[in-house]
């Protein structure tokens, strides 16, 4: 009987009832014929589509009862979406899916569909279509007639049960579901047998499925699926051997090898309260965007709206005012509640999809059964009224009525179903309770960013003999006939150029772009001359998106592309950082290798411009992304560091998957002098292939000047306190006070055997820190010297706790050179 709240016994009682009153069907329906007159769904796959449903019902009853008694930690379960079967059930086995946490049911039928072999395919000109443009007026409806792309995955599939209706109730369940719950269960009690994620996370996701695992951050996975869409489009384009039969997925040692044909769609699927979220308004208006010049992007999006965002509701007909306005994404829609329609229609969206290669949205209507999770009181916000209503719209009850009005089985065959599925959903919940749980540090982080430092340096290595030898004309070609180690000394802006060119000659699969890269050539010109020499293709400009520009990155990289996009200033960066953290980060953490999006992102920053900007273009925070775990930050001062260092982070995201950010300080970018006008000193000559290898720069390494005798006290600092400290040094050096100036250039992870050598080495140490003195990069090294046990004197020279303001003014809040000499001297006062 219901009570004022769903619990899992009221859901389960209700759904006996429901099914206790259905009427015996007058006769009986062979399986292998359509349940209606309207559609092309079998009997026996709405049979198959009603067991992947239930035990995904199943599995969220048996999460509540684990978490009673405190071994079961997640209970956002599926509940009242089980509608998304029908979806699944649209699409192929091979269409990358990134999805939503109430996914339970369509990961049932992702992992029956990977199980058997595909349906034939039919001819090209058998496959129809409607052709309809880009934007409606109105939901689309299914064509009955099945006007698809010729993959509708009820066409003739000779391994489909086809059985009597009388086998029903003796049928088992099917190995895939038993596998798909084990999978979920293993989540659930974090298990590190757990197939993706290894106990980290309860997510759904495996790679042999091609289920990208996303967590719970609201809607930052979509960016990435437009990113995702993109690249698989542009791969499936470009004329590179290898990628003619299939996208392989960037992988790791150890990772799956799976492959996207080349006409894979992506789907993306999220819940309603998500399309007010700022990562979803960027997803759609950058799907909308490229589809508006022409490019294609082939992701179907699917909203599953059950009016609620825990307790917040979705007003009446935003979500679908909201869906339909979005421009260059073609608007579907469907109850959710009605198998027959979620399927036809979203047949019919895949194909669109497939077909022309262009953005939908799927509006998928649903209920929400069971509160948000497991410690949801609904009482507190929703009335008796409004839950009973969200029961009589249950879909596997929907689906039952469905069965047993075509004649396709009765109501207890279907009910013996449940109980026999939810036997073995408990006996496996029984059975994963005992298995392994993480139990030491370093295996909770192992996959996080493996670090492989003697495979990236065989890669620049063997990158330097192919630059000098098989690849050395086109080199010489690509240059115009003068490599730039023959050009002179470089600026720094001038050797990341140089480098970034490099690179594109030897990852074929490496793409540069952002906000004024291509045509113009960057802002400060650090990318002129890439989208001649290498094509629209391979060096483009973006819209002026971060959060955009970043997906991008993320699902190229996912995709088998090495992206290298830019963040026109660190300032930029802040509104778009979670897809750093929540996102790129992560892959490798929750996927245990299985996934990842190699990705080094260029972003110019810190301060010290000269009459220009104000904050937003001298920003100096950089403690957001020093917080972020296995993130590698590359500053570089000198142009005979940036080349190396660039090359090592390309060759670290190729070969672990690794996610860089390459900072670029925008001050010393034009900088050639050091101690005087015309000196030259900041120049540096590029490095030919033949000294790549003997110049490599490992991640986590300092570079050490000496100025003086080197004895008497240590400077630790990075990027434009490097020129600093070195015009302090000098002056020191004059008054007789032998400095080592240790360059960190790795902010993360830090240097900190090398910091911890240089220090002991005079017992003095100055750390100076163009960032802020709280949350500093400062901190980090005094706190690496006082966990190695330094015992010497130290001291901090850092920017104010300020946003950098106009003009003279930041002087104030910044640190200069008189500030480096004066704490020195006071060091050696003490």
């Amino acid at each position: 009987m219901l009570s004022d709240v769903t619990t899992p016994q009221d859901l389960d009682d209700r759904f006996r009832e429901t099914l206790a009153a259905l009427a015996t069907p007058p006769q009986r329906r062979d399986p292998a014929r359509p349940v209606t007159d309207d559609t092309t769904l079998t009997g026996a796959r709405a049979l198959d589509l009603f067991e992947a449903q239930a035990t995904s019902r199943q599995l969220d009853l048996a999460g509540r009862w684990l978490r009673s008694f405190g071994e079961g930690f997640h209970t956002i379960g599926s509940a009242g979406h089980e509608g998304n079967a029908a979806v699944a059930a649209a699409l192929r086995a091979t269409d990358p899916a990134l999805l939503h946490y109430r996914s339970g049911a369509f990961y049932c039928v992702r992992a029956a569909q990977a199980d058997r072999p595909a349906p034939a395919e039919r001819p090209e000109a058998e496959q129809g279509g409607t052709g309809q443009p880009a934007a409606a007026d109105g939901p689309v409806e299914a064509d009955p007639a099945g006007s698809g792309d010729g993959s509708r995955p009820d066409a003739a599939d000779p391994d489909e049960p086809t059985g009597g209706a009388g086998s029903v109730a003796d049928r088992p369940l099917a190995p895939a579901y038993a596998e798909a719950a084990r999978d979920v269960l293993r989540g659930m009690v974090a298990s590190s047998l757990e197939p993706i994620a290894g106990g980290r996370h309860k997510v759904f996701g495996r790679a042999d499925l091609a289920v990208v695992p996303t967590t719970s951050t609201v809607a930052s996975h979509l960016p990435r699926a437009v990113g995702m869409g993109l690249a698989v489009e542009r791969l499936r384009r470009l004329e590179t051997s290898g990628r003619r039969d299939g996208v392989r997925v960037g992988s790791g040692g150890g990772a799956a090898q799976a492959s996207w044909p080349p006409d894979a769609i992506v789907v993306c699927s999220f819940g309603d309260a998500s399309v007010n979220h700022a990562s979803a308004t960027a997803a759609f208006n950058t799907a909308g965007w490229y589809d508006h010049t022409g490019l294609r992007i082939p992701v179907l999006f699917v909203c599953e709206d059950n009016g609620l965002g825990i307790s917040v509701r979705s007003p009446r007909g935003w979500v679908e005012t909201t869906l339909r306005s979005k421009p260059g994404v073609r608007y579907f829609a469907a109850d959710g509640g009605d198998l027959v329609r979620a399927y036809e229609v979203a047949t019919e969206a895949a194909a669109w999809v497939r077909r022309h290669r262009r953005p939908a949205v799927l509006h998928l209507s649903t209920v929400r059964l069971m509160g948000h999770a497991g410690a949801d009181a609904e009482t507190a916000y929703r009335s008796a009224g409004e839950i009973a209503a969200d029961l009589d719209r249950d879909p596997l009850a929907g689906t039952a009525r469905l069965l047993v009005g075509a004649g396709v089985a009765t109501g207890e065959e279907l009910l013996a179903r449940y109980d026999e599925i939810g036997w073995q959903v408990r006996r496996i919940a029984e059975e994963v309770l005992d298995e392994p749980k993480l139990n030491a540090p370093a295996e909770v982080v192992a996959p996080l960013a493996p670090r492989r430092p003697v495979r990236v340096s065989r890669a620049v290595a063997d990158a330097a003999a192919r630059a000098a030898g098989p690849g050395a004309a086109a080199r010489t070609e690509a240059f115009g006939g003068k490599p730039p180690e023959l050009t002179g000394p470089l600026t720094l802006a001038q050797s990341i150029n140089a480098a970034l060119a490099d690179g594109m000659l030897d990852h074929p699969q490496m793409a540069v772009f952002g906000e004024d890269v291509g045509v113009k050539g960057g802002v400060y010109g650090v990318t002129k001359g890439l989208r001649d020499r290498f094509g629209a293709a391979r060096v483009f400009d973006m819209l002026l998106d971060e959060t955009s520009i970043l997906g991008l990155g993320l699902g190229a990289g996912l995709a088998g592309m090495l992206p290298v996009p830019e963040i026109q200033y660190l300032a930029y960066l802040h509104n778009a950082e979670d897809q750093l953290r929540g996102e790129a980060a992560t892959m490798q953490f929750f996927s245990q290798g299985a996934f990842r999006n190699p990705m080094v992102v260029r972003v110019a920053g810190l301060a010290y411009q000269e009459g220009f900007g104000g904050h937003f273009h001298n920003d100096n925070s950089v403690a957001v992304l020093r917080d972020v775990p296995g993130l590698v930050i590359a500053v570089p001062a000198r142009p005979d560091d940036a080349a190396p260092m660039l090359r090592t982070c390309l060759a670290s995201a190729a070969v672990d998957g690794s996610v860089c950010v390459f900072l670029e300080p925008i001050a010393l970018y034009h900088t050639r002098d050091l101690y005087a006008d015309g000196d030259g000193e900041w120049l540096a000559h590029y490095a030919e292939p033949g000294a790549w290898t003997g110049g490599h720069v490992p991640i986590g390494r300092a570079r050490v000047y000496g100025v003086g005798s080197a004895e008497d006290v240590t400077i630790i600092t990075f990027g434009n306190g490097v020129p600093m400290s070195l015009r302090a040094a000098a002056t020191l050096a004059d008054e007789g006070i032998g400095t080592r100036v240790v360059d960190l250039r790795w902010l993360s992870p830090l240097p900190v055997a090398d910091v911890i050598r240089e220090a002991a080495a005079t017992g003095r140490v100055l750390v100076v820190d163009e960032t802020r003195r709280s949350g500093g990069v400062g901190e980090g090294v005094i706190a690496a010297l006082v966990d190695a046990g330094y015992v010497g004197a130290a001291r901090r020279v850092a920017g104010v706790d300020s946003f950098v303001p106009l003009g003279p003014a930041a002087r104030h809040v910044l640190v200069s050179e008189e500030a480096i000499t004066q704490g020195a001297r006071t060091l050696l006062a003490r």
